[in-house]
């Protein structure tokens, strides 16, 4: 078929070529020669041989049907070229249909392309819309949960701040306040609606609100943490000691927003501090009683042996007596050692220079550290290096105290030999340094142990000899503190088995021999003395020695003797002793001073250590001296006063009235007997109980004043406390608080403590006493 049509194209594509005649012409050529051919061959093949009318016959045949050829493929041609055109126009049409088609096909691609992509967009939109949507709702559910949890923690949060015992609360930038918990709403007595927008100025009183705001400047100002300790009061008068912490904060961007409070009650542990401190001042107390109790017969020891060094004895009388007074003496040193150690350990030792005489001090030390040696059969040398000034300002009584303990401690531990100790002294300047060596023959002290003997409590272990055992380990330590008080310094230098020596040096003022001179006083006029002693040793001693200078003496053995004796009139001086049986010596002054406007000088009498007078003095007395009385101290007091004029004019005395009775003494019998007369005894058993429910807060409330040590807090509780006793009749009760409101009274924070604890033990007694008298008048 394909060969048929491409002869076809073939002729057609003739015929175009040469054109229709020449075409013809061709063609009637062509069909003759076939004509001729096929009949020529028909022939040839039915008779075997070829004549030429054959041959005019094909040629005739072929030029008869070569018009009708020519026609037909004429027809033929212009069909089939037509045809071919309107070919070659669909052709064209159908390249342009098909351009057009590629391009639609392409602009189709595109679009299917684009219409793809904007599907995948949209698919893609539409996954990350409901991702979106899913996050959003997981957000939204993930956010509800997390303002749930948020809500649960700040409920959980804030009712851990509201249950917490300590205080804590917010104030903005501005000191106003913005939130606060239960317990700080406790203390302030307003709600935190209220509180919010008020500054510390309108919650706390002037003097706290000070404070207060001082601290939030501070927190302020630095931009640090603050941590400080004060009292607060609630509004029911209680006070509480609170550690409060201050925390600035901040908001996310930085800007400071305020600060955080916090507050832990800590008023027990002040408490206990509290306690502490009056075990320390019992442990005080105690010392000083015990050092008085042994005192008191060593000085009558001391001053009775004195006394009798001055009369006519033998010689072997003298050196016993020597050897009493000696042993006196040193036992008096051991004391003053074991109260140092407590004014040690409380870092309160003290110095009180004063004018003293060289070569006086030098004397007495040489005289009775020979006796001293001589008890042991020791020997004593003093050897005096070069001159020493005439007098220097220093605490003689403290340095002596060294030298003893020193000198003591060299002859403790030599067992043969004897103690040699050297003074020396170079002036310069005004200014004397005295250096003081003691050297003994003793056991020695090992090398590694020369560093720890001026420690409190140790003693040296020098292999077998039983004397290091001896002692307390106590002198050494206080000598070293009392020596560095002086600008001065004690070493040791020792090889064991050849004695040891002490070291001391000091750096003191001199003093004007001029001027130490005109220390000494002239003889003193004979006064009337009214003496106040309970310890008949020390009365014998005391009155020898004040009559033996012409005085009179007038004895009183207990307190209430003296406020029974006394007359103001009658005695120039009085002489009070301390401890006394039934009170103190201040109690006894103290009454004489609200009894009476004038008075003689009053002088207390103390068998301690007298460093301090104005103590004495800020409790009542003029002046205080120490047992046993010596000449020169006396003499010192009793011109101070008679010098200054100061024997005061007579007054007649008053005259106390007891009662008989335990309900005289306790209760307001004149009130509560007219006050029972006229309403019966029922009202008073309704304010008893009454009285009974309120004593607790207001003893709470005493008790958190007494730990703040806050003065008119005190006063002001003690005033309710007396108020509501006297009501009904606690007369007692009522005059301990009226003592305790009183704090310009003469050492009233000495004796508030005691007073407190009084109205504390006493009122449940005393209550229970008004009740066994109401029932006493109701039996009547």
């Amino acid at each position: 078929m394909k060969p048929i049509k491409n002869l076809a194209q073939y002729y057609v594509d003739l015929l175009v070529r040469l054109g229709i005649v020449r075409f013809s012409i061709l063609l009637a050529l062509a069909l003759v020669a076939l004509a001729v051919v096929v009949q020529v061959g028909i022939t040839l093949f039915l008779n075997g041989s070829v004549d030429d009318i054959d041959i005019v016959r094909s040629v005739f045949f072929g030029l008869v049907i070569t018009p009708w050829a020519v026609y037909f493929l004429s027809v033929v041609v212009d069909q089939l070229e037509e045809s071919r055109q309107r070919l070659a126009k669909m052709v064209a049409k159908l390249k342009d249909m098909r351009s057009r088609d590629q391009e639609l096909n392409f602009k189709l691609q595109q679009n299917i392309l684009k219409l793809n992509q904007e599907i995948e967009e949209r698919e893609r939109a539409e996954e990350a819309r409901e991702e979106a949507m899913r996050d959003l709702e997981n957000e939204v559910y993930q956010r509800e949960r997390t303002q749930l949890e948020l809500a649960e923690r700040t409920a959980l949060l804030r009712s851990f701040i509201d249950a917490s015992p300590d205080l804590i609360y917010y104030r903005n930038a501005e000191g106003s306040f913005s939130g606060c918990n239960k317990a700080m709403e406790e203390l302030t007595g307003k709600s935190e609606r209220e509180l919010v927008g008020l500054t510390p100025w309108d919650v706390y009183s002037e003097e706290v609100a000070k404070q207060v705001v001082d601290t939030d400047h501070q927190v302020m100002e630095s931009n640090q943490a603050l941590t400080y300790e004060q009292w607060l009061d609630y509004p029911d008068g209680r006070k509480i000691y609170y550690e409060l912490r201050k925390v600035p904060f901040y908001s996310k961007e930085g800007r400071h927003l305020g600060l955080v409070g916090f507050g832990r009650d800590i008023t027990e542990r002040k408490r206990h501090e509290e306690s502490l401190e009056k075990a320390s001042r019992d442990k005080t107390t105690f010392i000083s009683t015990i050092s008085h109790e042994l005192r008191t017969p060593l000085n009558g020891i001391v001053g009775l042996s004195r006394m009798l060094l001055e009369g006519q004895l033998s010689a072997e009388q003298r050196k016993q007596l020597q050897t009493i007074n000696v042993s006196a003496i040193t036992l008096g040193n051991i004391f003053n050692d074991i109260i140092d150690m407590d004014k040690f350990d409380r870092r309160k030792l003290e110095l009180y220079p004063e004018a003293t005489n060289v070569e006086d001090f030098v004397s007495e030390i040489e005289s009775i550290s020979g006796l001293m040696a001589d008890q042991k059969g020791l020997r004593f040398d003093l050897e005096r290096l070069s001159d020493l000034p005439t007098a220097v300002m220093i605490d003689a009584t403290r340095l002596r105290q060294v030298i003893w303990n020193l000198v003591s401690n060299a002859m403790k531990f030599t067992k043969e030999g004897g103690v040699v100790m050297t003074v020396s002294a170079d002036v310069e300047d005004h200014e004397a340094h005295i250096t003081i060596e003691i050297e003994d023959t003793g056991v020695g002290i090992p090398e590694k142990e020369l560093e720890k003997i001026f420690a409190m409590y140790y003693q040296v272990k020098s292999g077998s000899d039983n004397l290091h055992a001896v002692g307390t380990g106590i002198g050494l330590a206080v000598s070293k503190q009392l020596i560095n008080l002086m600008s001065g310094d004690i070493t040791a230098s020792s090889e064991l088995g050849f004695g040891s020596t002490f070291t001391v040096e000091i750096r003191v003022p001199c003093v004007e021999g001029a001027l130490f001179k005109e220390l000494t006083l002239p003889e003193q006029p004979s006064l009337n003395i009214f003496m106040v002693e309970d310890i008949e040793l020390n009365v014998t001693v005391a009155c020898s020695l004040l009559e033996s200078l012409g005085h009179t003496v007038t004895v009183a053995m207990t307190g209430t003797e003296a406020l029974d004796m006394f007359e103001p009139e009658l005695y120039d001086l009085v002489l009070l002793d301390i401890q006394l049986p039934d009170m103190t010596g201040f109690d006894v002054a103290q009454t004489f001073r609200e009894r009476y406007d004038l008075l003689p000088p009053l002088v207390a009498l103390t068998a301690n250590v007298l460093k301090n007078k104005n103590e004495y003095i800020e409790q009542g007395m003029d002046d205080a001296i120490s047992k046993p009385l010596n000449v020169k101290a006396l003499n010192d007091v009793i011109m101070s006063f008679t010098l200054a004029e100061n024997v005061s004019p007579k007054k007649e005395r008053e005259v106390v009235v007891e009662h008989g009775s335990r309900f005289d003494h306790l209760l307001d019998l004149d009130m509560l007997d007219s006050y029972v007369d006229i309403v019966g005894t029922r009202p008073v058993y309704d304010s008893i109980k009454m009285f009974e429910d309120m004593m607790p807060g207001y003893v709470e409330i005493l008790d958190s004043n007494m730990v703040a040590k806050d003065k008119e807090g005190i006063a002001s509780e003690a005033h309710k406390i007396k108020g509501a006793a006297g009501s009904i009749g606690l007369k007692h009760i009522q005059s301990i608080a009226q003592k305790a409101q009183s704090p310009d009274m003469p050492a009233w924070w000495e004796n508030i403590s005691d007073w407190v604890e009084e109205i504390k033990n006493e009122y449940p007694n005393d209550i229970e006493v008004l009740k066994s008298w109401l029932k006493s008048k109701e039996s009547k």
